[in-house]
């Protein structure tokens, strides 16, 4: 399995945790363009770290769009699940 795939699993069944968190930012810092802090990788414990570097190199390639579109789709809903979760 891809560690996009990986990863957009991970969000969908937690995205108040910690890590989906750090990972959401991540993807959405990505497909923005937008600065990620690399400091906030190493609030990963190692499982979670290998994932958000393989990510990474997944990124660049062309043919993981579609998983590219899904994950971000589903980084932008665990946002707003975030947001709502932190204003309460």
């Amino acid at each position: 399995m891809r560690t996009i795939k990986k990863i957009r699993r991970l969000i969908e069944q937690e995205p108040l945790s910690a890590e989906a968190r750090v990972l959401v930012a991540l993807v959405t810092a990505l497909e923005s363009e937008r600065p990620f802090s690399i400091k906030d990788l190493y609030t990963l414990n190692e499982e979670h770290f290998e994932m958000a570097l393989q990510m990474l190199s997944e990124w660049r390639l062309d043919q993981y769009y579609f998983g590219k579109a899904r994950i971000f789709d589903i980084a932008l809903q665990a946002q707003q699940i975030q947001a709502q979760a932190h204003d309460q």
